[in-house]
């Protein structure tokens, strides 16, 4: 209940609440399309979808200060790569909010002369490049992680993957035993990798969420066509493990 409380008092958990639900009536209409369901039925989904994306904006209005001053800490980051990836993300964060309130305005009526679809590519050119430079990210401790653990392995004297060796007549292994030693090492590397991100949940909610999230920008930007249902059910994905990581502040990946 405490941990429900705390929830319920963020603005960012609201968002999130929003962007489930409204995620969830898209993988409904595509499912009622789909088994032929009225017009009326699949126009009210669509009708509540629509009230939920707006909603959210609404909730997210000044969401462009909060990127802009995680910019700023991203600034002092040691590494040189998370710094250049924490802060260029954030700035796209911001832009992509700027202009996700710039809609807002619009379809509230506010601004009526704002041409609402070449804003909308923008917001999502700006959301797409965030969501790599998050990927980036991931990948970066990822492979530290895992460059990490090799070299503790290796420490210890429990690598096992060694070259292969001539056999007894000074010939080397034939195209067969070559091929066994690769997929050894790749399973051997497929191990290591779901070690690893078996001990490190921050980031694997954070690298699913973010690989989640992409195919959103590139479906609206046409760079990779997919069905409704499938983004629907890729923005369901993340949200609930955005909620997720503010339920448990543990399963946040920092910084």
């Amino acid at each position: 209940m405490e941990a429900w409380v705390r929830f319920s008092a963020q603005s960012a958990a609201k968002e999130r609440l929003f962007r489930a639900a409204q995620y969830a009536c898209a993988v409904a209409a595509d499912a009622l399309r789909r088994s032929g369901a009225s017009a009326e039925a699949l126009a009210r989904a669509r009708q509540l979808e629509a009230h939920l994306s707006l909603g959210r904006k609404l909730v997210r209005l000044g969401g462009w200060a909060e990127a802009l001053e995680a910019a700023k800490r991203g600034i002092h980051q040691p590494d040189a790569v998370l710094r250049v990836c924490l802060t260029l993300g954030h700035l796209n964060r911001a832009l992509f909010c700027a202009c996700d309130n710039a809609l807002w305005a619009a379809r509230a009526g506010l601004l009526p002369a704002l041409d609402q679809d070449r804003w909308s590519q923008r917001s999502f050119r700006y959301y797409l490049f965030a969501l790599v430079l998050n990927l980036s990210r991931d990948a970066y401790e990822l492979r530290a992680l895992l460059e990490r653990e090799a070299g503790g392995k290796r420490a210890h004297g429990t690598d096992t993957g060694r070259q292969p060796r001539a056999d007894d007549t000074g010939r080397q292994p034939r195209a067969d035993g070559r091929c066994r030693q690769l997929g050894l090492r790749l399973w051997l590397q497929l191990r290591l990798l779901l070690r690893v991100l078996r001990r490190n949940p921050p980031l694997l909610l954070d690298l699913l969420r973010n690989a989640c999230d992409i195919f959103i920008p590139l479906d609206k930007l046409g760079l990779c066509k997919t069905s409704p249902g499938f983004v629907g059910l890729c923005g369901l994905t993340s949200s609930i493990l955005s909620i997720l990581t503010i339920l448990y502040p543990w399963l946040k990946l920092k910084p």
